[in-house]
């Protein structure tokens, strides 16, 4: 099962930092952002199914290919949000870890303006 693999690999990658950290302390923040990376390349990968069934389901609805396509960025963009946050937080830079999760906050409004004025045209086209 994924989960357990998740799991696992996140120990190991939490162990050889540790131990990383003790050796050389400055190789610390290399060594947990090489696990990182490599723990959210192998996340993505089992994201791909989900993306393949949301897409089922939209064909199958008819929602607009181009809003769900946007709900796809901005989930991502919040996962990846926090994973930056959580590597600055990590090794421990909280201000700069606050700076990338506004940062994110504004690109994802940013990306949710064709939803928003999608929604607005809805709501007048109801009113009139």
């Amino acid at each position: 099962m994924d989960l357990f693999k998740i799991i696992g690999l996140g120990i190991l990658i939490s162990i050889v930092v540790v131990i990383t950290k003790q050796i050389k302390p400055e190789l610390g923040v290399a060594v947990m952002l090489a696990g990182s990376t490599l723990m959210l390349i192998y996340i993505l990968n089992s994201f791909t199914g989900v993306i393949s069934s949301f897409n089922q389901i939209v064909n199958q609805t008819g929602i607009n290919q181009e809003l769900f396509s946007i709900i796809i960025k901005i989930i991502g963009v919040g996962y990846l949000i926090e994973f930056a946050a959580d590597i600055c937080r990590d090794s421990g830079n909280s201000a700069i870890a606050e700076k990338v999760i506004l940062g994110g906050k504004v690109i994802i409004f940013m990306l949710a303006m064709p939803i928003i004025t999608s929604l607005f045209n809805i709501i007048l086209e109801l009113l009139n």
